[in-house]
């Protein structure tokens, strides 16, 4: 039987662990160790990274993987150029589980950027209000726009991340009404977020879709070519092919 390493940290890979476990499958859930508390898996877990391309390398072949399954959010960008390289070095088989991005529907004022220093650009220099939707990396250059942010993070920071912002702390998938409660409690004037896609961070769009609120959308980092599906039941098949059977 073939042994997977799956690299989660999204509701697609917990999904899938679900199913490899259910299917009986010898895999290991890897958490990149961002969050304090990560959510447990029906496998078995490490937490922390690998050392770089060098140490996944040197991971893959330790413990006999055969078969790499990168479901990581999809601006974990390192992670995955990492486990293309490191993957092609090894001769593991790999393939991405990707959510579709998030594209603008009728109503929706959205503000396409490349890069976290290209939404710091976009604010406007006057006093905002700023829903600050992109975890906690890379919040320190928001200090450059002197706005008051509203951050939603999954753990407590340890200091405050910006010298005017509040925390709420709070763990998806969110709800649309939930939402626009938080933003018209906050009085909140621009929303910056990442194009992660999928439905359970979704409900910040379509509330600022319904209070007329501008979105500045970070769009996805540039990947290696790589084999990419998008669903669960796809990585399945894939996994059930002959030469990688579950």
């Amino acid at each position: 039987m073939t042994r997977i390493l799956l690299l989660g940290g999204t509701t697609e890979a917990s999904l899938l662990a679900r199913a490899l476990a259910e299917a009986g499958g010898d895999a290991v859930f890897s958490y990149a160790g961002r969050t304090d508390h990560p959510v447990a898996q029906p496998l078995p877990m490490r937490v922390g990274g690998f050392g770089g391309v060098g140490g996944l390398v040197g991971y893959l072949r330790a413990e006999n993987i055969g078969a790499v399954v990168d479901a990581t959010h999809p601006f974990a960008a390192q992670m995955s150029r990492n486990a293309v390289e490191a993957c092609g070095l090894a001769g593991v088989p790999l393939i991405g589980l990707e959510r579709a991005a998030w594209a603008a529907e009728a109503g929706d004022n959205w503000l396409h950027v490349a890069s976290i220093e290209a939404a710091i650009a976009a604010l406007p220099d006057a006093p905002a209000r700023v829903f600050l939707a992109i975890g906690k990396q890379n919040l320190s250059g928001f200090a450059a726009k002197p706005h008051h942010y509203l951050l939603r993070l999954v753990d407590a920071p340890e200091s405050s991340p910006l010298p005017d912002c509040t925390v709420v702390l709070a763990r998806g998938p969110f709800e649309v009404v939930g939402d626009k409660t938080l933003m018209l409690q906050h009085k909140i004037s621009h929303i910056v977020a990442k194009n992660a896609g999928g439905a359970g961070a979704a409900a910040k769009l379509v509330a600022a879709r319904d209070l007329g609120i501008p979105v500045i959308l970070i769009e996805r980092p540039a990947l290696p070519a790589r084999r990419v599906v998008g669903s669960v039941a796809e990585v399945m098949a894939w996994l059930s092919h002959a030469d990688l059977g579950v």
